[in-house]
């Protein structure tokens, strides 16, 4: 399991860990990878070089459905499955911290309950939510903060939705137990870091990703689609919301934004092998190859 923050070279490096392993597969656990006619702002892999590795659980879905992490867990699961069948490696990359966890913990997804989430949704009073969570199921309340407005909202839609609390469904994402794979992150100096999420940018548009906007632009698109980086700026764009330097602009700031919180989320999990990028291929294929059970 590759993983790192965005623009980190996760892709490149579990790529060239496949061709060392011989008889390896890819398998993708990215939120956004997903939908298919968004390669170039997700930066999914070329045809070429799925070519080259087979790769699995991207292009999936059309962009105007949701995918939630439950069925990805479900299609990581098979396609491990099959890829061993086969008797090959599963190789794994991603940045997504949820969806990694989900696969690699086996961790039980609580289902959704829209009609719920809706109702909870038009109370604007954050911290009102965290209270009644509090009373429902105040060991789930006390694992997040009172304004973080997320999770607080998805602990009340499964505690009231379910009739289970939330807190049931497993010990949490601070527990990290031990798991089959093995880990290994990539680290960057956060300044090299900046300048890579800017510099992909620039590639990207490049390579056409306005083209790609406007032409999801004319099509149904779910929230989740729409929401993602780059994505949402650039609609914004098409749109007539904003100019195109602006947009490019606020992509880069909500991007390294997210670099950080994806660092923090993996810096937690004391599994990680951390390499200091950019780290060479035999470096992670060392760290694979000390435990691996495969």
């Amino acid at each position: 399991m590759v993983v790192g923050p965005t623009a980190s070279g996760k892709s490149d490096l579990a790529t060239g860990v496949a061709r060392l392993i011989g008889g390896a597969e890819i398998v993708a656990l990215d939120s956004m990878q997903v939908y298919r006619g968004m390669d170039i702002g997700t930066a999914t892999p070329t045809e070429a070089e799925q070519a080259e590795v087979p790769h699995h659980l991207i292009n999936l879905v059309d962009p105007s459905e949701e995918f939630a992490v439950a069925e990805l867990q479900d299609r990581a699961r098979a396609a491990i499955g099959e890829i061993r069948d086969r008797h090959n490696a599963p190789v794994l990359v991603g940045g997504t911290g949820l969806y990694v966890r989900a696969v690699i913990d086996d961790l039980k997804i609580p289902g959704r309950y829209p009609e719920v989430r809706a109702e909870l949704e038009t109370d604007s009073d954050t911290e009102a939510l965290h209270r009644r969570l509090a009373d429902l199921d105040p060991v789930a309340a006390g694992r997040m903060e009172p304004t973080n407005r997320r999770r607080i909202v998805r602990a009340l839609e499964v505690t009231v939705g379910s009739g289970e609390p939330f807190s049931s469904y497993g010990p949490g994402l601070g527990h990290y137990p031990p798991t089959p794979f093995v880990q290994v992150g990539l680290r960057w100096d956060r300044d090299r870091l900046d300048e890579r999420i800017a510099a992909r940018y620039q590639r990207q548009m490049d390579d056409g990703f306005l083209d790609e906007v406007r032409a999801l632009a004319e099509r149904p698109i779910s929230r989740t689609a729409s929401q993602a980086l780059g994505y949402k700026e650039l609609l914004e764009h098409v749109r007539g919301e904003a100019s195109l330097e602006e947009a490019l602009e606020l992509a880069i700031v909500r991007t390294r934004r997210f670099a950080r919180r994806q660092e923090r989320w993996f810096r937690r999990d004391p599994r990680i092998r951390w390499l200091d990028a950019p780290a060479t291929t035999k470096e992670a294929f060392a760290a694979w190859a000390t435990d691996c059970t495969i």
